[in-house]
């Protein structure tokens, strides 16, 4: 995988996102600001820029950063809720400026879920336009960003089947289980899923992705919870591989640079044969409880060599 670097150019959004881990603030990087992060991206040997919010399409630079970031040498993508990019004459300025990798939000296939979650009853409505204008343009990549929650762990695998069925170029998908000590969240602790809420419904989503031939990752589950799956644990995947990840925050967390990829672990998880591989469980005795765990007895070295491979 390629060293990544990760730029919030902006906390304003146009959504208020009941599960939110950056609420909006007033905060953004200047255009100069923005461009010297790049370049220290560039200087530590980053590949790759992830450009975030807060919503990046709200940041009025953005063009212009992108066709920056190409010109470093630095490959740029931006993680979006697909609600400005619904604007076909805005997508296309940005496909001009060297845009061709973005990740598009998506919490439910369901109106009324995706507008439960996110505040904005024409969220789902945008997002399929903005998906309908990137057929269009032909950008080379397009993920799929969904983010479980108790409101949409119970139909996952509808959302997958939709978007793989209308929308055939998005190649991968990204599962990421809420943060529950991340703002929002913590607000709304009725959204917070617990492990066997979305276990059966995740399960279905990345059988069916595999047998569509797409790829996929899981973040913030422990892999006693992504049985035949554990391989496409993130954490998992930067613990075998000894990544680095480095995050440019617009608050005063400021550069953080993380290594280590570990969480919670309880007494049952030492039993455990995937123990040093695994993240363990974020917020276990607060939000979890320990009874929603166990120890597996699987092959440690299969799952290592398929991460590999």
């Amino acid at each position: 995988m390629a060293k990544l670097g990760y730029i919030q150019v902006t906390r304003q959004c146009n959504q208020q996102c009941i599960i939110c881990s950056n609420p909006p603030t007033e905060k953004k990087l200047s255009l100069a600001m923005a461009k010297r992060k790049i370049d220290e991206i560039q200087k530590e040997g980053g590949e790759g820029v992830i450009i975030t919010g807060g919503e990046p399409t709200l940041y009025e630079h953005l063009a212009e950063l992108i066709a920056y970031a190409n010109e470093t040498g630095v490959f740029p993508r931006i993680i979006t809720n697909g609600q400005k990019m619904a604007d076909f004459g805005y997508a296309k300025s940005l496909r001009d400026a060297g845009l061709r990798h973005l990740h598009v939000s998506v919490y439910s296939c369901q109106p009324a879920i995706q507008e439960a979650i996110s505040k904005n009853p024409d969220s789902l409505k945008n997002i399929i336009g903005t998906l309908d204008n990137l057929k269009k343009l032909d950008i080379m990549t397009v993920d799929a960003n969904i983010a479980i929650s108790k409101l949409n762990a119970g139909h996952l695998s509808e959302t997958v089947r939709w978007l793989t069925r209308e929308y055939p170029f998005i190649r991968h998908f990204v599962f990421n289980n809420l943060d529950p000590f991340m703002n929002r969240a913590s607000e709304n602790p009725d959204v917070i899923p617990r492990l066997h809420d979305f276990e059966l419904e995740l399960h279905r989503s990345l059988t069916h992705l595999a047998a569509e031939g797409k790829t996929f990752r899981v973040e913030r589950v422990p892999l006693c919870y992504l049985s035949g799956f554990e391989h496409v644990s993130t954490e998992t995947r930067k613990i075998v591989k000894e990544e680095v990840r480095t995050v440019y925050f617009l608050d005063d967390k400021g550069k953080v640079t993380q290594n280590e990829w570990k969480s919670e672990k309880t007494e049952c998880c030492t039993k455990c044969s995937l123990d040093d591989i695994c993240t363990g469980i974020y917020g276990w005795g607060r939000y979890y409880s320990v009874a929603e765990l166990s120890p597996v007895f699987v092959d440690k070295d299969e799952i290592i060599k398929k991460i590999r491979e």
